[in-house]
Order: C-alpha cells, then structure tokens, then sequence
C-alpha cells in the first residue's frame, strides 16, 4: 500500500450540484433558493447573533457592571506549575510558552496556588504578593518584566 493507491471510501465522493441549468436538472430557474427572502439574494448572509427579526439575545439581556476598555488580560501560573523546572532554572515567558503553560506573546501572573519546592529565578509581567513571598522562602527571585 503506497500513495498511489489510495481511493476515497465507496459512496463518499458524490458528484457536484450543477444549479441553474434549465428545468430538466430539477434545479433550474431558482436554483433549490425557493422565492423571494434574504437567503435567495446573492450576498443574503445571516449575521452573528441574528434570529429572524426577533430581539436577539444580547440585546434581551440585562448590562450588568464596569467593563474597563483598557483592562489588561493576564495568563496565569500557579506556583505548583513552576515545581516542573529544574532548581536554579531561569523561567521567563519563552520557557514557560515552550512548556506549553502559557501561549506566545501573553502577559504572564504568577500566583501562590500550590508549593515550590526548590529555588529558582521566575521573570513574569506581574506577581502576587504571596507569589513573591513563596518564591522567596523557596530560595529564588522574583523579576518583574
């Protein structure tokens, strides 16, 4: 068996739709869009969120609370994540992306879920007051970015 003799399942290509041509096909003159309405005009898309005419539910809900423009959104590390790395480690963003913990190019929080067993130097955009603390009793550094 190669890549050359691979075939699609039985039964699992079926031939195109050819709409529009002539009455014989059975998809002639409105081509299966039946009469009139958004869906039988070219270019009639449904918008995100809309429901026929009806109040769409975002706009039924009541707004409740602040929600700042400006907020900055933080990945968040806990410390019983940190224990992974080796003792004496440098853990910067970059490490913690390739670990998988975090995504690229994302703020990182440290927080004081959990125990850290040995010390090691964490480079983070933000930290926890008991973070800082936990990671200094542990023998490490905490460096804000």
């Amino acid at each position: 068996m190669d890549l050359g003799h691979l075939r699609p399942a039985p039964g699992s290509n079926r031939p195109r739709k050819r709409v529009g041509r002539g009455p014989g096909s059975g998809l002639g003159k409105t081509a299966g869009r039946g009469h009139k309405g958004r869906r039988s005009r070219s270019g009639g898309n449904t918008p995100p969120g809309y429901e026929g005419g009806q109040m769409p539910l975002q706009r039924r809900l009541p707004k409740r609370g602040f929600r700042p423009v400006a907020r900055t959104e933080y990945a968040v590390v806990n410390l019983h994540r940190l224990a992974q790395f080796p003792a004496g480690a440098t853990i910067g963003p970059d490490e913690l992306a390739a670990a998988g913990l975090v995504r690229r190019n994302a703020l990182v929080k440290v927080l004081a879920t959990g125990e850290l067993p040995h010390g090691i130097t964490v480079r983070a955009h933000a930290f926890s007051a008991k973070a800082r603390e936990a990671i200094a009793a542990a023998g490490g550094a905490a460096e804000e970015l």
